[in-house]
């Protein structure tokens, strides 16, 4: 039987989630969130009004949905057991959706938990509310199948990197903290549109701080293998966000570094 859930996206958060790709979430969810668990994306009220122009909506809604895949745990974590699972099959919604229509929520609230339901990070539903919530979105689902992991890492070679050596691994693996280490020690940390390095304007506060880039989105591909040398690239917090900024389509870096060399001589 098919499980269907809630997952809470916050505007700010201390994980290394991608929006539709990759999602943390504490031990307590693990029977909830495991693989081909249908989810709908929620954010509740904004609280910052820079995230407007991030958001459908200011006020709390639904906005997309996919598939739980495989989870691997986050062994980084400095409290208690918790895990990161990709997300697969991800639909972003045309417009929000309110959690109330017509004076009344789309997820039944167990009266055990009428005053604590919205804190909660995963929330379990119905196949009778996801469906509510996907007719007044007009989406459907896409078919696709559930990709298999067999171990850690699928190599062209026997060993890890060395030398000229590229390891291949699946898509999901590089969003983890761990394994986006590969990618940094071939790229380094240097901002590859704009060139900011955080440990030499912050000292040791930002010493190994980037953010990885995946070049082609897997919401875009579907799972696919990469090569960290290819399809990986470390960007600014701000440069990673702006090739993000067009929902429906992901900038590619060389025209971000286009945009930001052509700014520089207009401002001259």
């Amino acid at each position: 039987m098919s499980k269907y859930a809630v997952i809470v996206e916050n505007d700010e958060s201390d994980w290394d989630d991608v929006s539709g790709d990759l999602y943390h979430f504490p031990n307590k969810y693990k029977n909830i969130l495991t693989p081909g668990c249908k989810v709908v994306y929620y954010k509740s009220k904004m609280q910052n009004k820079k995230y407007v122009s991030s958001r459908l909506s200011k006020e709390p809604h639904y906005f997309g949905i996919g598939v739980i895949g495989n989870s691997i745990e986050d062994t980084n974590a400095k409290k208690g057991k918790n895990w990161y699972c990709e997300i697969l099959g991800f639909q972003p919604f045309e417009n929000a959706i309110p959690i109330k229509v017509n004076d009344s929520y789309l997820e039944s609230i167990p009266s055990s938990k009428s005053t604590n339901y919205w804190r909660d990070g995963v929330r379990e539903i119905t196949q009778d509310t996801y469906d509510k919530i996907l007719n007044i979105a007009d989406t459907k689902e896409r078919e696709f199948k559930l990709p298999s992991i067999k171990g850690e890492f699928e190599s062209e070679n026997s060993s890890p990197i060395e030398g000229t050596k590229k390891t291949r691994y699946t898509a999901y693996y590089e969003r983890h903290p761990i394994y986006r280490q590969q990618a940094l020690d071939i790229h380094g940390y240097n901002c590859k549109a704009c060139g900011f390095n955080f440990e030499k304007a912050y000292g040791n506060l930002g010493k190994d701080f980037i953010h990885v880039h995946h070049i082609k989105p897997v919401s875009e591909s579907g799972p696919i293998t990469i090569n960290p040398v290819t399809d990986l690239i470390p960007l600014c917090p701000n440069c990673h966000s702006m090739v993000h900024r067009d929902k429906k389509h992901t900038l590619s870096v060389q025209d971000l570094m286009d945009i930001i060399e052509t700014r520089k001589h207009s401002d001259q």
